[in-house]
């Protein structure tokens, strides 16, 4: 049995990762911030607002095998309507958060014999899409952060990053929230459908296990060939 903690664990990918860990027999250690969610089976939830908050290193045990950071945004809108604040929040959810959490368990993360570390950006780093400059910023940061703790942690601690193309989450639900729209999408994709989250589940979790123990340093395109192929 593993330690694992999941921030932002209470919907979407994050909640079907914790689902899958503690099916799987392992400890998962997660939080929630506006969807309460309470403990259940190896599962223990903390609320923690990551930018208005601390995470409390007391509910946490003193190895951690994998920690996975799961918030973000899909805020999509022209580069002359968003502001410096726009930016700069974004900025401070999807890499600041993520840097500070990790600062503060780092020591419980040493401890295991294969540590994991986990990021999520999007397939809009590495292809430009129209309104995704706010979004592409913050995640491309993300991903440069990704390598650089890679070479930093290596051999103690692996970091990697899963990419996915438009997948179906409750977060973006406002881009498919009909038939017509998800079919259009679809049609957008090589594999003529978006994501699932057991798509991104099943990668997610094989970055944390040992089977991929010589991996580190990747972003990990989920995303139907879209990054790669040209249809």
């Amino acid at each position: 049995m593993s330690n694992f903690l999941v921030v932002g664990g209470s919907s979407g990918i994050g909640l079907a990762l914790v689902e899958k860990l503690s099916k799987e027999g392992h400890k998962v250690y997660s939080t929630f911030n506006t969807n309460e969610k309470a403990n259940f089976g190896n599962v223990s939830y903390q609320k923690l607002d990551v930018l208005n908050g601390v995470l409390p290193i007391d509910f946490l045990p003193e190895s951690l095998d994998g920690f996975v950071y799961c918030p973000g945004s899909i805020n999509l809108k022209p580069f002359s309507r968003f502001s410096a604040e726009d930016l700069i929040e974004d900025y401070k959810l999807q890499v600041v958060g993520a840097t500070e959490i990790l600062k503060s368990i780092l020591p419980n993360l040493k401890k295991s014999k294969n540590a994991s570390v986990l990021f999520f950006s999007t397939i809009a780093v590495q292809q430009g899409f129209s309104f995704h400059s706010q979004i592409s910023a913050s995640k491309g940061a993300l991903e440069g952060l990704t390598r650089a703790l890679a070479a930093e942690l290596a051999p103690i601690i692996r970091v990697n990053a899963i990419a996915p193309s438009l997948t179906e989450t409750p977060l973006s639900d406002r881009l498919i929230n009909s038939e017509a729209k998800k079919d259009a999408q679809a049609e957008k994709n090589p594999m003529r459908r978006i994501g699932s989250v057991d798509d991104i589940t099943e990668a997610a979790a094989f970055l944390l296990s040992d089977k991929s123990s010589w991996i580190t340093g990747q972003i990990l395109h989920i995303d139907g060939g879209l990054s790669a192929i040209k249809f």
